[in-house]
């Protein structure tokens, strides 16, 4: 089965390049320059869409404010593709359903390593994400559970669901804010003890079960997973 990505980029030039370059990669591209026809396109594919590149600057509005309307009709991986240095607008992508972004100017390289990396997250079953699987650790999406080989890690629910967003965003620092409004569904108030708590419990959960990943911190950025 052909993967697909969805690109929505309005520079002619950069859509036809990242087109081809995915094109020669062995992907199933539907091109669009506008949010109009981006929006044709999420509604008449017949196929599950793989990933979406997602520019944030459109002439027809917001790539941040499609993907809040796209996010519970699609299960495609969404990479924002920005111009904005302004990390507040990049939080926002990720808050609102965003998995990615990549900064422009970027190289055609960093662009497919992106969405290769996304693509071996994804295990299609009936259009919906089953598992994923890194080196010994298995999250199954389909009951919550992480396993390393064969044992089961005994995550809770909210450690799991920290864990997905991390590995889903592998080497991609994820503050705490975006992970607690993401797992607590509702603003980070004051300072970030629920999630420092969180962190350190699921490090033990791994270590003890013999992981090789390791879950970093960045005091700048928030945390990230590295295998």
């Amino acid at each position: 089965m052909t993967n697909t990505v969805l690109l929505v980029e309005d520079n002619e030039q950069l859509n036809t390049l990242n087109r081809r370059a995915l094109e020669m990669a062995g992907y199933e591209v539907f091109a669009s320059r506008t949010l109009a026809r981006a929006r044709e396109r999420v509604k008449s594919l017949d196929t599950a869409l793989d990933v979406i590149l997602l520019d944030i600057s459109l002439p027809d509005g917001s790539g941040v404010e499609f993907c809040r309307e796209i996010r519970n009709k699609t299960n495609a991986h969404i990479i924002f593709l920005t111009a904005v240095q302004d990390d507040e607008t990049k939080l926002t992508g990720l808050k609102v359903g965003g998995d990615d972004y990549i900064t422009k100017p970027y190289s055609l390289e960093e662009m497919l390593v992106r969405v290769n990396v996304a693509m071996r997250r994804r295990s299609m079953g009936g259009g919906s994400i089953q598992a994923i699987a890194i080196g010994a650790l298995t999250l199954d999406l389909k009951e919550s559970r992480a396993l390393l080989g064969e044992k089961d890690v005994n995550l809770t629910a909210k450690e799991f669901a920290v864990l997905y967003l991390l590995v889903k965003n592998e080497g991609r620092p994820l503050s705490s804010e975006v992970l607690y409004e993401r797992v607590w569904k509702q603003p980070m108030a004051g300072d970030d003890h629920s999630v420092k708590n969180l962190i350190y419990r699921l490090r033990k959960k791994l270590e003890s079960g013999g992981a090789t990943h390791q879950i970093l911190s960045s005091r700048k950025e928030g945390y990230y997973f590295e295998t």
